[in-house]
């Protein structure tokens, strides 16, 4: 069972002060968070053991006359008046200096159903029954395994981060409170090779417990077998190839080339190509992607977003035409359409973002001997390192760690890397000529709103075999 957070304390005195202040402001909300959280890491000369993703307060946010106004607290008076009058007085101290200054905002509306519910996800092993001593022990011989294996491999890393998240959501209409667990770990191999210092990358991740470690552990030979290939790889010849993506590259070019780009706080400020390419083909009808919290359970998995919004599972791209994209509240009003539950904070103390959850192509029903075999010449890319794209203009820009050859429909042996996939979003998406009929969700990283603003995110997909431009 997971430990009680002190949002149980809370919830009866935030309901009497959102009681109290209801009749004052055309909408009131508030959002309680109680997030802890720890990393242990364990490197071949050091360690370290830190507070990872922690956050404990409030934030409310009152609507009037359209105007928007948000304020957070990290501390809670004993009783629901004080509560009240102190959010009263620090949201009227907004609204006052809206007015004063004649700043224009967007209009905003928020509408909101009667929905109650305590949404609770248990771990299979809970984290406080594996001691914080057998945990950083684990990790070390992980370390010790990796580095004895390969005499090249000059530090290992190995890592894992535990999560337990607990939410509450207040408004006139709604009292939702969600409790559940997420963890990720990963392996690193730094070697040393004729061609310089190489790093590899291993990860899991999921919306579980303890029970992370032992996927851990059966990823050594995985982070053996990719040092030993970037070690051998050598630049690629610029060019356009036939290629295929590993799920972990499917899911890279998902996330960068249609999540941010249908993020539609960008809609609002006329900043996204793809609010004009609604109802448009924009990829291969061979290619459906999805886009929400209720897709398949991993790291960015909830029962509601951080505006109350229950998670949903949108169809981002059905067949190939791009249906809609994913909004948050406050986007979705000044749009008017729906909110699909995408409304994400990086913690209490910050603003309301869209931001993805978990992000994927479908399973297709093509096998991926099949779409090896029919590559006169190309190349398998694999091992994702960064990505990026431009959601005006749908350039696309993802770095790979390794590319592997195919000649005459098999591997060849031979290794390229670094690769950098460049090209127009579109262009990608339409080559898309297979999809296999695997599927696999990566979790391990953040996602940025711009330079700042990180959250996690999961994605991912299956096999996709396509044209694209590697340099």
């Amino acid at each position: 069972m997971q430990k009680p957070s002190i949002l149980i304390l809370w919830r009866p005195l935030i309901k009497e002060a959102v009681r109290l202040l209801s009749d004052d402001y055309d909408y009131l909300s508030v959002l309680a968070s109680d997030t802890v959280g720890k990393m242990y890491q364990i490197r071949s000369r050091s360690s370290e053991l830190r507070d990872f993703m922690c956050e404990r307060g409030i934030v409310a946010r009152a609507i009037r006359s359209g105007s928007v106004v948000e304020v957070s607290l990290n501390q809670l008076p004993v009783d629901a008046t004080a509560l009240a009058a102190q959010l009263k007085s620090a949201l009227d101290a907004q609204f006052d200096w809206l007015s004063e200054n004649k700043v224009e905002t967007f209009s905003a509306h928020l509408a909101e159903e009667k929905q109650t519910g305590d949404f609770i996800v248990e771990p299979l092993v809970p984290f406080a029954s594996v001691s914080m001593e057998d945990k950083l022990k684990r990790l070390q011989e992980l370390v010790k395994e990796v580095q004895a294996k390969d005499g090249r491999i000059v530090n290992a890393i190995a890592a894992m981060g535990e999560v337990t998240v607990h939410k509450l959501f207040i408004s006139k209409n709604k009292d939702l409170y969600q409790a559940y667990p997420w963890s990720q770990g990963y392996l690193v191999g730094v070697a040393v090779g004729e061609k310089g210092v190489k790093m590899a990358f291993t990860s899991v991740s999921g919306q579980k417990g303890a029970e992370i470690l032992e996927e851990l552990e059966t990823k050594v030979p995985v982070i053996l077998s990719q040092v030993d290939d970037v070690l051998q790889a050598k630049p690629i010849e610029p060019g356009e190839y036939e290629v295929i993506c590993t799920p972990e590259i499917t899911g890279l070019i998902a996330h960068e080339a249609f999540g941010h780009g249908v993020e539609m706080d960008m809609f609002v400020k006329e900043r996204a190509l793809a609010m004009s390419y609604i109802d448009k083909p924009v990829a291969s009808a061979k290619v459906t992607m999805h886009e929400g919290a209720l897709g398949p359970k991993n790291v960015s998995s909830f029962a509601f977003d951080d505006e109350g919004v229950l998670a949903g599972d949108t169809i981002v791209i059905d067949n190939g035409i791009l249906k809609t994209g994913i909004a948050d509240a406050l986007s979705a009003s000044r749009l008017g359409i729906l909110p699909t539950g995408n409304g994400k904070r990086e913690s209490f103390e910050r603003k309301v973002y869209t931001r993805m959850t978990n992000t994927y192509f479908s399973a297709g029903i093509d096998r991926l001997d099949d779409m090896i075999a029919s590559i006169k010449f190309g190349y398998l890319l694999d091992g994702m390192e960064s990505g990026m794209e431009d959601p005006k203009n749908w350039g696309i820009q993802c770095v790979l760690s390794r590319a592997y050859e195919i000649v005459d429909g098999k591997k060849t042996g031979k290794v390229y890397g670094p690769v950098i996939l460049t090209g127009h979003v579109v262009d990608l998406l339409k080559s898309i000529d297979a999809v296999s009929d695997d599927f696999d969700m990566f979790g391990a990283g953040f996602c940025g709103k711009g330079h700042k603003e990180y959250v996690k995110t999961a994605d991912g997909g299956t096999y996709i075999k396509a044209k694209a431009r590697l340099g």
